[in-house]
């Protein structure tokens, strides 16, 4: 027997404002607690190095390399085609020295492969010991 013949029923209504309440506070939470980076910069600190004063060595073999890449050894001009011409260069240079040190002055501006060349270039006449020269920090 249907005794609700003639009563309608009410359909479920989902009441949508909480929902968006709840959304909302959820949003406005995320915004205020994120932290935006800048992804196409990078903020690096650079080390500092607090130098004294060397008393003059002499098995140092000065290696200078400029932005434009011309590379310099004892203060003579290396003429740099190949990797073989640095690395004869400095075995001329260190050829009197017994355990001599390469001492690497970049420019600030030159290309890390010619670093990584002076490096490669030492390595192959033999050198183990390399160091790179610093600028003293101002006011110090």
């Amino acid at each position: 027997m249907d005794f609700q013949r003639g009563k309608r029923r009410d359909e479920p209504e989902i009441n949508l404002i909480p929902m968006i309440d709840v959304l909302l506070v959820i949003l406005i939470f995320l915004m205020t607690t994120t932290t935006f980076s800048k992804f196409r910069e990078l903020q690096i600190n650079l080390p500092q190095a607090q130098s004294k004063k060397q008393s003059e060595k002499n098995n140092v073999i000065d290696v200078t390399v400029d932005a434009q890449g011309h590379y310099r050894v004892n203060h003579t001009a290396v003429a740099y085609q190949r990797l073989a011409d640095l690395t004869r260069a400095l075995r001329k240079s260190g050829a009197q020295m017994a355990h001599p040190v390469v001492v690497i002055a970049a420019d600030a501006k030159a290309t890390h492969q010619s670093v990584i060349n002076i490096m490669e270039a030492a390595r192959q006449a033999g050198y183990v010991h390399i160091t790179f020269a610093v600028q003293e920090k101002q006011g110090s």
